[in-house]
């Protein structure tokens, strides 16, 4: 599996190319899956396969929010998924409050185990495809603009991107391990 510092290497084309791909991959192995088994946790603490589609489903929508940001202000900041920031004070977070994004919560509270594979996967790719569009029209000295992901600092479009490839790879495997019955505790990062 490709890491994200491994596209970060790699021309812009090859991670547009990767997040093209996804939601062909997904469909291809949800294919012929009935319900049960799309819906069927491996481990105790590990997702379903619908649970991952539904996640790239809700997560697409989070990277579009951040790209548009970046297109409307400079550096902006950006919290983490499934991490508190650093600076808690800065985020208005003091002690006992959740994680201001938290990919559990989100499977939970928006009860992915309920929702339809398929739809999902539909929505996934409307969602990926408005996402390659707006990366398709930004002019070369846009994929510069910058924003501050609070762990891992400033991250220009490109770098958006490699993260994004990486992110698809890594849930991917997680989905396919899911369906083979395979546990595997993969928080997402984005």
């Amino acid at each position: 599996m490709t890491t994200r510092m491994e596209y970060a290497q790699q021309p812009v084309a090859r991670c547009l190319e990767r997040m093209e791909r996804t939601a062909d991959e997904v469909a291809a192995a949800i294919n012929g899956q009935g319900d049960g088994s799309l819906s069927r946790r491996p481990g105790p603490t590990s997702w379903s396969a619908k649970e991952v589609v539904c996640h790239l489903r809700d997560i697409e929508e989070l990277f579009m929010l951040r790209f548009r940001t970046m297109l409307a202000v400079d550096e902006p900041p950006f919290l983490v998924l499934g991490e508190m920031p650093p600076d808690r004070t800065a985020w208005g977070i003091v002690d006992g409050d959740a994680l201001p994004l938290d990919p559990d919560r989100w499977a939970e509270e928006r009860q992915y185990l309920r929702n339809d594979t398929g739809l999902a996967l539909a929505a996934l790719r409307r969602r990926r495809q408005e996402t390659l569009a707006v990366l398709g029209r930004l002019a070369p000295q846009q994929w510069q603009r910058g924003s501050v992901h609070v762990t891992l600092g400033r991250m220009t479009f490109a770098d958006w991107v490699a993260l994004v490839a990486a992110h698809d790879d890594k849930h991917l495997a997680q989905l396919r391990r899911a369906l083979e019955g395979r546990p595997l505790n993969l928080q997402p990062r984005g």
